[in-house]
C-alpha cells in the first residue's frame, strides 16, 4: 500500500463493523471498567504487549488509532505518544541512561537537547560528545560504553544532511542502538526505519498536526528496542490527551497533499531567494550546492517548507531584524509545521562547529499562502535593508 492511501485507510477503528462513522471515535476516559476480577486481570497482563484498554492514562482506542497509524507509516513495530516533541526525545535519552554510560549526538541536533544534558544526564553521570552535524567523525567517537546515537538529518536549522544507512552500519557493528529525531520528513518523506534507524521521534506539533493548534510528540520503534523502552515512558506517567489524538489523526489525512503543497511552495521561494545579492548562503537540501545535496536525494522522497539564508557580509544581526519586523505574510514564532509562513532571526546552536564568524542567519517555513504574495512580502523586506 502506498503511503498516500495508508494515510486515508490505516488507523480507522474497526473497518470491519457493517455500520461505522468515517473517522475513529473520540474516546476521553480516566478510569476503564472490568465485567469482574478476571477480565481486569486478563487485560493487566494483555497490555504488556498489546493495544488494550486497562487505564485512560496509558491511552485509549483514539489514542492506538494514532499509534497504528504511525506505526504503518513509519514501517516500526510500536509507538508511543507523549505531550510534546521534546518530551519524546527526552525519553529516549532517559531510557538508555546510565552512570558512565556514553552517548553521541550530532551537533545539529533540536536544540534544547542539550538543555536535557545539562540537567539531567550531567548529573546522572552519563557522559556525552556531540558528533560533526553530518556524523562523518563516528568512528572515532565511539567509545567501549557508547550506549545511544542520536541524530537528526536534515539537521535543526541548517539542514546537514547524514548518511543514515553508512551511519547505522558503523554504529550496529558496535551494537549501538540509533535514534532519529524525523520531525523534518514526519514520516512521509523519509521513513529512517527502513534505512536501520531503530526509533524514529517526530514532534507531530509540527506536520502530522499541520494547524498549529497541538503539541504532541511520537517515538515509532523497532521490535528489538521496544523491548528496552516500554516500561520507563509508563512508570514516569506520561500520556496524551485522546482529543490531541484525534485532531493529529485528522491532520494526518491531508499530509500528503500539505507536504507536497509546501515543498512546491518552498521550491518557487529558494528560486527567488537566488537572484538577491543581500544573500550568501540558502540552505536548503534541495539545492546540488547543499552539502550531501546526493544523499539527501537518494534517501528522501521530498523537502518540506523549511529554508534558512545567511545574509551577505555587510549586513548585521540588526539588519536581519528589520527585515524579519517589515514582512507582513511571514509571522514570527518559535515552531513551523502548520498552514502559516514564518521567519525568525536565529543562531543555530552548535557544540562541535565553529559558526561565530558565520550570520546572521534568517529560518522561513513557508507555509500555504500564495508564492506571489510571499515573494511580494520578502522583496519589500529586502529593498527596506538596501545597502
Amino acid at each position: 500500500m502506498n503511503s498516500k492511501t495508508k494515510l486515508i485507510h490505516c488507523g480507522r477503528g474497526d473497518q470491519g463493523a457493517e455500520v461505522r462513522s468515517v473517522n475513529p471515535t473520540l474516546m476521553r476516559a480516566s478510569t476503564i471498567l472490568f465485567k469482574d476480577h478476571a477480565t481486569w486481570q486478563k487485560y493487566r497482563g494483555l497490555r504488556k504487549t498489546d493495544r488494550v484498554l486497562s487505564y485512560g492514562a496509558r491511552g485509549t482506542t483514539t489514542n492506538f488509532e494514532l499509534e497504528k497509524l504511525i506505526c504503518t507509516l513509519e514501517g516500526g513495530y510500536r509507538a508511543q505518544l507523549f505531550p510534546t516533541g521534546l518530551a519524546a526525545l527526552a525519553m529516549v535519552l532517559l531510557n538508555y541512561a546510565s552512570k558512565d554510560a556514553h552517548f553521541l549526538i550530532t551537533d545539529a541536533i533540536y536544540g534544547p537537547v542539550r538543555t536535557i544534558c545539562e540537567l539531567f544526564l550531567d548529573k546522572m553521570g552519563v557522559e556525552i560528545d556531540f558528533l560533526k552535524a553530518d556524523a562523518s567523525d563516528i568512528e572515532e567517537k565511539i567509545k567501549p560504553n557508547t550506549k545511544l546515537i542520536l541524530c537528526e538529518s536534515p539537521g535543526s536549522i541548517l539542514y546537514e544532511i547524514i548518511d543514515l544507512p553508512k551511519l547505522c552500519k558503523i554504529a550496529h557493528a558496535h551494537n549501538i542502538p540509533v535514534a532519529i529525531d524525523n520531525t523534518y520528513s514526519s514520516g512521509y518523506f523519509l521513513n529512517p526505519l527502513e534505512l536501520g534507524v531503530d526509533i524514529s521521534v517526530i514532534a507531530a506539533t509540527k506536520y502530522l498536526s499541520g494547524h498549529s493548534d497541538v503539541t504532541m510528540g511520537i517515538v515509532v520503534i523497532n521490535e528489538k528496542e521496544w523491548k528496552n523502552f516500554d516500561k520507563l515512558p509508563e512508570a514516569l506517567g506520561f500520556t496524551t490527551s485522546p482529543d490531541d489524538a484525534y485532531l493529529v489523526l485528522r491532520g494526518m489525512r491531508t499530509l500528503d497533499v500539505r507536504m507536497k503543497a509546501h515543498e512546491k511552495s518552498a521550491d518557487e521561494i529558494v528560486e527567488f531567494l537566488q537572484s538577491r545579492k543581500e544573500i550568501k548562503t540558502i540552505f536548503y537540501p534541495k539545492l546540488k550546492s547543499h552539502p550531501n545535496h546526493e544523499i539527501f536525494m537518494r534517501d528522501h522522497k521530498g523537502a518540506n517548507g523549511m529554508i534558512t539564508i545567511e545574509f551577505a557580509e555587510g549586513y548585521n544581526k540588526e539588519d536581519a531584524i528589520k527585515f524579519v519586523d517589515k514582512l507582513e505574510y511571514f509571522s514570527i514564532g518559535a515552531s513551523w509545521g502548520g498552514y502559516e509562513s514564518l521567519a525568525t532571526v536565529t543562531t543555530p546552536p552548535r557544540t562541535a562547529t565553529d559558526l561565530s564568524a558565520r550570520g546572521p542567519f534568517v529560518r522561513f517555513h513557508i507555509g500555504l499562502e500564495d508564492t506571489k504574495d510571499l515573494i511580494a512580502d520578502l522583496t519589500q523586506a529586502f529593498d527596506s535593508i538596501k545597502k
